[in-house]
Parts: structure tokens; C-alpha cells; sequence
């Protein structure tokens, strides 16, 4: 009985939480930790495809892959498809010049199945942001976050500059710990007023000295594009991007709330997993698609270059919201492992997408399996 009463409460305290638009720590608890269903939990603005989609081409076979040896183990023998399952893959898709050559989905998913890409939205930030700058609206990366944003509360994002943000450099106080109910990441994950948590952040260190991989660096810099184009986000990305690259379906951009419509542009496009691939073989293609430039090639150049001693968790160099290999490949990387894998050398696309990335070495795994090819 005690525990039932218990249960109740907490309850009835979770609904009354939620009723009120401060309470993101309840909406942390009633929903628990981001999972591949989450872009039907929040409202969104529409990206439009355009009316000449770029079709991928279909190889007639498959190639025939299987499980890299250090990777394989007795329950998959080598079976790719078993290997992928048991890795919670819900799609995989390998593209080569241009057409799909492998293309496998699981637990019910499909060509057509909308997955949210969490983190690999930052990559597609920073494309905006060199369009951007090709087309003047912003002057350059160089210049301090506060000639676009003077609204931004502490005196110390004046010496912050866009390249700062753009390399998770900035200084900022943000805990990215998603398992924390009371951290940023949570905040702006499940609060409901983005641009009030945005303006209100500190900086705590010197910027541009220690890489710290920050979420808010890119909240920061869609306001930024926002103020700089005098667009929204999602119609900056659906006539500079989404359109261009010709992608064949409607994306949605996760917002907020419907009061504040707030981009959460640091986590949330959710389309199908091949248009996915179309952004990767469009900087595989250097930022050109259909003949056209898209994002300006030495912004691609420029992104892809190793240039400090920034390294995430697993030691892979950070550039412009994308990490770097030594062997000149390059991944946009999401949270439940999200991955747009691109390997110049092979002329390849890999798009991973997952309810879980466990504890795997995917970009290992990725580069392995290209050996194949």
C-alpha cells in the first residue's frame, strides 16, 4: 500500500511539473533519457524537400560484407547483419560514388522511417554558418559572438569569437551530461525557453585555450545565424541545404515549445536515413551537388583541417562540429551512436543510425569495413 502511495505521488508530482513551462527536470524524469522516438514528443517546423530531388542509384547486388575480424565474434560469425542487430542499428546505408551499395534496416524501420539525428545536427550548423559567411551576412568566424547577440548577459562572451564556438572552445560553464536532470544538457534538452537558458550562460574560462564539448556552443551560434540572416533556422537550412543537395523527403527541426519555437539546434533534425547520405556526399563532394556549389568548398577544406589540440572522448580530433581522422576520413557523430561516416580515399558514404552505440568504436568499425570495398 506504501508503495503505491508512493508511486501516486510521484506521479500526480510529475503532471503537475509538466503543467508548469519551468519544469524541465519533471519532463526529464516523465520521459527519461532521449531516445529515437523523441521527435514525437516535441513540436517542430517543417523543411521542405525541393521539387528536383537527387535520386541515389541502387546497386542491382549488394556487396558482400562482412563483420571486420577484431569486431567479430562467435554469436554474428562474421554475419554483418547479425553484428549490426546485436548493436541495436536500427539503419545502415553505405554509399560509393553516388550509389548505395549496401542498405540494411532493422526493429521494424525502413527506407522511408524518420530517425532523429541528435549531435549530427551540429555538422549541418556549421555548413549554415560558412554559407553564411560566402554570403556576407556574417563577416567572418573571427569576429566576437557579441556583434550578432550584444543580448547575451556576461561581459565575457565579448572576447568569445565564432571560431571559438565553432571548435568548442568558447569557455563556457555547460554541463553536456545528459544522465544529469539538473545539467544544461538536460535543460535544453527538455526545457521550454531555449533563447532565455542561452543568454543567461557564463563564461568561466579563457576562451579559445581547452577544447569542452558544449551543446550551447551551437544554440549559440543558430541565434547567430538567426540575427545574421533575419531567418528562421529551419527555412535558412531548407533553401541553403536541404533543397539544394536535393534531398528527396520532408525533414522536421525539433523547436522548444510551441510558445517560444526555439530551434534545439543542437541535436534535432529528423529525416530518413538517406538524405542523411546525401550530406555526406555532399562534403564528400566538397560541397557541391548537382553541379552547383551548396557550401562553399573552402569552407569544406577549412572544416576537415586538423588545426589544435582539440580531441573528443575517444581522442578524434574536433574541427568545425565535425571530427577528423588522421587518414584525411571525417564523421558527424550523435548521441545512441548517429554517424555520418565519410572516407574520401574509398569514395565512400556510411550512415549509421542507432537506439544505442553501446560501447563500440564505430568510426574504427566504419574504417575497417571500407577496407572491404
Amino acid at each position: 500500500m506504501a508503495s503505491r502511495i508512493r508511486r501516486i505521488t510521484f506521479q500526480v508530482f510529475c503532471f503537475c511539473c509538466l503543467s508548469f513551462t519551468s519544469c524541465h527536470v519533471a519532463r526529464y524524469v516523465y520521459w527519461n533519457y532521449a531516445d529515437v522516438s523523441d521527435y514525437k514528443k516535441f513540436p517542430a517546423d517543417t523543411v521542405r524537400p525541393g521539387l528536383s530531388p537527387h535520386s541515389l542509384s541502387r546497386a542491382l547486388l549488394q556487396n558482400e560484407l562482412h563483420t571486420p575480424a577484431k569486431f567479430s565474434s562467435s554469436k554474428d560469425s562474421g554475419n554483418l547483419e547479425k553484428f549490426l542487430s546485436a548493436q541495436k542499428t536500427l539503419a545502415f546505408l553505405i554509399l560509393r560514388k553516388d550509389t548505395i551499395i549496401y542498405e540494411s534496416y532493422f526493429n521494424g524501420y525502413d527506407k522511408l522511417s524518420v530517425i532523429p539525428s541528435f549531435s549530427v545536427a551540429k555538422s549541418f550548423v556549421s555548413a549554415m554558418i560558412g554559407i553564411a559567411v560566402s554570403e556576407g551576412s556574417i563577416k567572418d568566424i573571427h569576429q566576437p559572438v557579441t556583434d550578432y547577440l550584444p543580448e547575451l548577459k556576461d561581459p565575457g562572451f565579448k572576447k568569445v569569437t565564432l571560431e571559438d564556438i565553432l571548435t568548442m572552445r568558447s569557455g563556457i560553464k555547460f554541463n553536456e551530461g545528459y544522465s544529469n536532470p539538473f545539467g544544461e544538457a538536460a535543460k535544453f534538452y527538455y526545457g521550454l525557453n531555449l533563447r532565455r537558458y542561452t543568454l543567461k550562460l557564463k563564461v568561466v574560462k579563457s576562451p579559445g585555450k581547452e577544447y569542452d564539448y558544449q551543446s550551447g556552443n551551437t544554440q549559440i551560434l543558430s541565434m547567430v545565424l538567426e540575427k545574421a540572416t533575419g531567418m528562421r533556422l529551419a527555412t535558412y537550412f531548407e533553401e541553403k541545404i536541404w533543397k539544394p543537395m536535393g534531398a528527396g523527403h520532408p525533414a522536421t527541426w525539433s523547436l522548444d515549445s510551441k510558445k517560444h519555437r526555439e530551434a534545439k539546434s543542437f541535436c534535432c533534425i529528423n529525416a530518413v536515413p538517406e538524405d542523411f547520405a546525401l550530406f555526406g556526399q555532399l562534403y564528400l563532394d566538397k560541397g557541391v551537388s548537382g553541379g552547383h556549389e551548396v557550401v562553399p568548398s573552402s569552407w569544406v577544406d577549412e572544416t576537415l583541417k586538423i588545426q589544435n589540440d582539440s580531441r573528443d572522448s575517444q581522442g578524434y580530433p574536433y574541427t568545425y562540429f565535425w571530427r577528423v581522422l588522421n587518414n584525411g576520413s571525417f564523421f558527424a557523430k550523435g548521441i545512441l551512436g548517429q554517424f555520418i561516416f565519410v572516407c574520401p580515399q574509398k569514395q565512400v558514404v556510411i550512415i549509421r543510425m542507432g537506439e544505442s552505440a553501446g560501447d563500440l568504436d564505430w568510426p574504427e568499425f566504419f574504417g575497417q569495413l571500407t577496407s572491404q570495398l
